[in-house]
């Protein structure tokens, strides 16, 4: 029997033995989700004759579209099956099963970002269509020497850059990230020497980066926001800021595929202009 039901704080093994069979992460990288951002209601478990076999954690988010509205919105994350159930259609049923939950709690969107490219054609089965966009950008390290600047990052709160985020989206379709989430992700940048999230004053402005570590030993720049005409003027300053920056990094405005959106509410699919895009950016992946 197939039963979709919201987590028990005893569950948690059995969730975090999903979560490493499915993508690898070590223990203190699951641990931040469990310190910083757990609750039973956050996690939604596919049972399996009495075996958890599947699993979703969800974010609560907002949608804002300019000019049209602020949508509650879940934001899937860590949608993981154990490997001997797979082929079998759980994940599937466990979506399916999420979106009768969210429906009942009136969250009329469900976002996810697909771990991998392929996962866009299984999410697309599902229900997702392609949305959110960015621009996904690395540099030869060489050629690119240590500027000596004045300029110094800034260390924020979750608090603090979610307050400058919004601002420099505003105008923007995007997801906008509750202090929570944030906070998640701040304890994932701080594994990483040099990590965090970040403010810099900039010519025209301010700009937010969000750094976290990569499996190479150096920072991915997972999001980049500031004003378009510093651009250039801020990736030129980065190596002496971020002496471990890969040389990659991520901003609003690309074309790279990127987040996927489904509408719960019947009105608001048919009325959303699918040819438009909109920004999730800092995915948690």
């Amino acid at each position: 029997m197939i039963q979709i039901r919201i987590s028990r704080p005893e569950d948690i093994p059995r969730q975090r033995e999903l979560w490493q069979l499915a993508f690898g992460d070590d223990g203190a990288y699951v641990d931040n989700f469990y310190n910083a951002y757990y609750q039973p209601e956050r996690v939604l478990l596919l049972e399996e004759d009495g075996v958890v076999q599947a699993m979703t954690a969800w974010f609560e988010t907002t949608f804002a579209v300019p000019g049209q509205g602020r949508y509650r919105a879940a934001y899937l994350y860590a949608v993981a099956t154990h490997p001997e159930a797979r082929g079998r259609g759980l994940a599937g049923q466990l979506l399916a099963g999420a979106d009768r939950i969210f429906r009942e709690w009136g969250i009329p969107a469900v976002t996810t970002v697909p771990a991998e490219p392929s996962l866009h054609r299984f999410f697309g089965w599902n229900g997702f269509r392609e949305c959110f966009v960015d621009g996904q950008f690395s540099a030869p390290r060489e050629g690119h020497g240590i500027r000596t600047v004045s300029a110094v990052l800034k260390r924020l709160t979750p608090e603090e850059y979610r307050d400058l985020r919004e601002g420099l989206l505003a105008g923007t379709a995007h997801i906008d990230l509750p202090q929570e989430a944030l906070a998640y992700q701040a304890g994932a940048c701080a594994l990483a020497p040099g990590g965090g999230l970040y403010a810099l004053r900039t010519p025209h402005g301010r700009a937010a980066l969000c750094a976290e570590g990569m499996e190479c030993g150096g920072l991915l720049v997972k999001e980049l926001l500031c004003p378009p005409e510093d651009l250039d003027w801020v990736l030129e300053r980065l190596p002496g800021l971020l002496p471990r920056w890969s040389f990659a990094w991520r901003t609003p405005g690309g074309s790279h595929p990127f987040g996927m959106l489904k509408w719960l509410d019947p009105e608001l699919e048919r009325s959303w202009d699918w040819d438009s895009t909109a920004y999730l950016g800092l995915a948690f992946d």
